[in-house]
């Protein structure tokens, strides 16, 4: 599953660099669809990576990425996360009139 949506990632295969979910847009090949990705350890991986990535939920070239198996089972994905922004695209399209 994608960890922002809860969309099933392709089980087949290693999503691609390039690679989105195709419910919501986000890229797949990212730290928090990532095995290895741990908040709070160093540079929030479990892996002994050469330097951080600063958007975790943004593709990246690391070659240590593995699906990870937990979001293989059907989730809600970050539904706070995305409420808020709804909630935040809400308002200012009330402020501004949108």
């Amino acid at each position: 599953m994608c960890s922002f949506c809860g969309a099933p990632l392709p089980s087949e295969r290693k999503p691609g660099f390039n690679e989105t979910c195709e419910s919501c847009g986000k890229d797949l090949h990212s730290c928090r669809n990532c095995r290895f990705y741990k908040a709070g350890a160093r540079w929030d991986c479990a892996e002994t990576i050469e330097s951080p990535v600063p958007d975790k939920d943004r593709r990246n070239y690391c070659e240590w990425f593995e699906a990870d198996p937990r979001l293989s089972s059907g989730t809600e994905g970050r539904k706070g996360e995305r409420d808020a922004a709804a909630e935040a695209r809400r308002r200012l399209d009330s402020l501004f009139g949108g």
